[in-house]
């Protein structure tokens, strides 16, 4: 993986469809921990069984639409993040899950079509700043909408916590 800032990621897609709610990527039966290794560990399982395995440090999720419907745990991104996922990309989101993300400092971004654009296994290049997606394999490169300022310093700060505590402490 190549992480020059949390602006910019480059890792392998993990492509998934549409509608993956939160009870797949964490399943309900992990709910009771927030050791992030387990629920790292448990990520994706009950769709894909070797994906936390297989995922490293820096890999990308790519998804078609409603990316994490269903319940608001907070949980699912989470355990992506935790898991080692750098962003997501999806054709869209469901506003909570979108909401937990950023909340945590988990970039995603919405890029329509994407399972079209990216197939399993392709290197992904983001450049948050820029909301470019380049995807390694095919050389194409397509825009999405970048994150406005404040919404970048929640990811770059590591999530809306740490970032309320440098706004506190005067570190910002």
């Amino acid at each position: 993986m190549v992480q020059d800032s949390v602006l910019k990621f480059e890792g392998k897609a993990f492509v998934f469809g549409n509608n993956i709610d939160t009870d797949v990527i964490i399943p309900a039966r992990y709910l009771n921990t927030r050791d992030l290794d387990e629920l790292a560990g448990h990520c994706m399982e009950d769709i894909d069984a070797s994906f936390a395995q297989d995922v490293r440090e820096g890999d990308i999720i790519v998804a078609g639409e409603n990316f994490g419907c269903g319940s608001s745990r907070e949980h699912a991104p989470l355990s992506i993040k935790a898991a080692g996922v750098s962003c997501v990309i999806a054709s869209s989101f469901a506003r909570i899950f979108y909401r937990n993300a950023i909340n945590i400092g988990l970039p995603i971004l919405e890029l329509d079509d994407a399972p079209a654009k990216i197939k399993p296994g392709h290197r992904v290049e983001v450049d948050l700043e820029q909301g470019a997606v380049k995807n390694s394999d095919t050389g194409a490169v397509y825009q999405t909408e970048p994150f406005p300022p404040f919404m970048q310093e929640i990811i770059n700060a590591g999530g809306l916590i740490p970032r309320v505590k440098r706004t506190l402490d005067g570190s910002t």
